[in-house]
């Protein structure tokens, strides 16, 4: 079995549970390929040297024929992981040493029964949903997918005119701080801060939400997945910011986006007595009474 393990650093109180991992992967003479920076912070601030087969840089070197790929860290760290794997199909797998760590099933308090789970087939593949994202005479390269969410945003004080077609309909006109579209599994990220819906990982939609509207009456719309959306905006600045999820790119005011889901997913691992009910009611807290 090859699996790769990516991520960046880690606190000290994790460091236990990572060597755990790594002893994990030791007893079944895995072979184990790791992101470089993270195989330098293990080695000079962690005091750990795994076995390791190899180490990769980017997505052109990561070998082939893996198993899996550990993500490890946070929601932060798990979303490179889509620009890092792109259309491979290789299984990414969360380990959660972040904050709230809502697309990562493996918490460090279950470190050792998680990875029994994963080993020994006890997991499901989720495929999710991804946002391709097209701006003509803007080269996007490896970016051009998103997991959660594409932000549209302004570059100063002043709020801006987001025109929206769907499906060369016009829609609307947004004037606001920014706009957002969600995936199904971006709905619990921004879009759950900005007053969108939660929406199930199998629906086959979008969220559309405006960021601070300056009309009330402005909401957030559901749309199908099929939909393919054209963003222009109007602002008193030469620039407004594109997000594609956590990374940001500053547009020409005169761009214009295209919106719509890519023809392939990302395969997360599940392990399968975790459901994304039980991690809406653990993650968010659902049902529990903080009054005492």
């Amino acid at each position: 079995m090859q699996v790769a393990v990516f991520g960046r650093g880690f606190p000290t109180y994790a460091r236990e549970n990572i060597a755990t991992m790594f002893s994990k992967f030791d007893m079944l003479d895995v072979d184990v390929w790791i992101y470089e920076p993270l195989f330098d912070f293990l080695q000079k601030k962690a005091g750990l040297r795994p076995r390791v087969a190899g180490v990769f840089t980017g997505h052109r070197d990561l070998p082939e024929g893996l198993d899996f790929l550990f993500s490890l860290g946070g929601d932060g760290t798990f979303l490179e992981t889509v620009n890092l794997v792109r259309n491979s199909g290789i299984p990414v797998l969360g380990v959660n040493i972040g904050r709230l760590g809502f697309l990562s099933y493996i918490s460090q308090e279950n470190m050792a029964e998680s990875l029994e789970s994963v080993f020994s087939g006890k997991y499901d593949i989720e495929e999710r949903m991804l946002l391709k994202v097209e701006v003509p005479g803007v080269d996007l390269e490896g970016q051009a997918v998103a997991l959660n969410e594409v932000r549209i945003y302004k570059s100063s004080g002043s709020l801006i005119t987001i025109h929206v077609k769907v499906n060369d309909e016009f829609l609307s006109a947004y004037w606001a701080d920014g706009l957002l579209l969600s995936t199904p599994t971006g709905s619990t990220a921004y879009n759950l801060s900005v007053g969108g819906p939660i929406v199930v990982p199998e629906s086959n939609t979008f969220v559309l939400s405006p960021i601070a509207p300056h009309n009330l009456t402005v909401r957030p719309l559901v749309l199908p997945d099929s939909a393919v959306l054209q963003l222009s905006v109007d602002t008193r600045d030469p620039q407004f910011q594109m997000a594609i999820d956590s990374r940001t790119i500053d547009l020409d005011v005169d761009s214009v986006i295209t919106l719509r889901r890519a023809d392939y997913t990302l395969k997360m691992i599940r392990i399968e007595n975790i459901s994304f009910y039980s991690t809406l009611r653990n993650k968010l807290m659902w049902g529990a009474d903080r009054r005492n």
